[in-house]
């Protein structure tokens, strides 16, 4: 088995997830144990996911988008944003029922790493964050942009100097 093709395991990563719904938090959770986390962060708000990813080193943030009083699409403008954020890289999967292309559109300019429709299953949860850690894009940080390459192909015409790769603490 050449080593891209080895199982990719959670277990030298924390992740936090943020999801207003408890049982939604708990089905992420055990999979993600499955997947070898062991330290997992559940926040329940907007508000909790900030101290959090203010007091921790956290290396994955699992959010959804509709969430009261403040949405995961905030969440991750803060994240993204380098002025206020200890975090501006870190890799963030956004999960919601939401599957029209405007939506995708917009998690995408946020700065969403990966996007994913719910219903999921765990292997789509594994595919998604796999392609995170093993394909990660590279960052852009322009005077409109902050986050990941929003193409999935790099453009010969944007200069390197401008994108950032980012990577997994271990």
């Amino acid at each position: 088995m050449k080593p891209s093709d080895a199982y990719l395991t959670l277990d030298r990563m924390t992740v936090c997830i943020v999801d207003d719904n408890a049982a939604m938090r708990g089905i992420l959770r055990t999979i993600l144990n499955a997947m070898g986390a062991a330290r997992i962060y559940e926040a329940g708000d907007v508000r909790t996911a900030l101290d959090v990813l203010q007091h921790e080193h956290i290396d994955l943030l699992i959010c959804d988008w509709k969430m009261k009083p403040v949405d995961g699409l905030a969440l991750v403008r803060w994240v993204r944003n380098p002025s206020k954020s200890p975090c501006p890289t870190l890799p963030i999967l956004m999960l919601t029922c939401y599957a029209d292309a405007e939506r995708v559109k917009i998690a995408r300019d946020a700065g969403v790493t990966e996007f994913m429709v719910k219903p999921f299953s765990p292997e789509s949860i594994y595919q998604h964050i796999s392609s995170m850690f093993r394909k990660p894009r590279r960052f852009v940080d322009s005077k409109s942009f902050f986050g990941p390459d929003r193409r999935r192909k790099l453009d010969t015409h944007v200069d390197d100097d401008r994108r950032v790769r980012y990577g997994v603490k271990s």
